[in-house]
């Protein structure tokens, strides 16, 4: 499985669309342990760009900490699972997930 996440400053980027980059971490979901990460610069921010960008890039779920509704549709479209409320060290961010133990907050985006 691989999970991606919009980055700044090296933390979970608030705004999904917004971010620096994408840190896509390939996992082994049996062992609930993170295999490598990438980070990756997106393509310029247009509408509708980034959720076939990060499906290219071989992910099956993202989690951001906001994310606006139109995004969360077009990631369904692509068959890429949306998570939203999230925040604190991507890492850490990305273990709580795979233990089924992450600790989600309202959406930080509502356009």
């Amino acid at each position: 499985m691989k999970i991606a996440m919009p980055i700044a400053q090296n933390q979970l980027c608030m705004h999904f669309g917004h971010c620096e980059a994408f840190t896509f971490f390939e996992v082994d979901e049996k062992e609930k342990t993170i295999i490598n990460k990438t980070t990756l610069a997106p393509p310029p921010h247009e509408p509708g760009i980034l959720p076939p960008w990060i499906k290219n890039q071989g992910a099956d779920v993202v989690i951001t900490g906001g994310m606006g509704g139109r995004a969360q549709s077009l990631f369904q479209a692509v068959g890429v699972k949306v998570v939203t409320g999230a925040c604190g060290n991507p890492e850490q961010i990305v273990l709580d997930y795979l233990n089924n133990s992450l600790q989600t907050g309202p959406n930080a985006c509502d356009h």
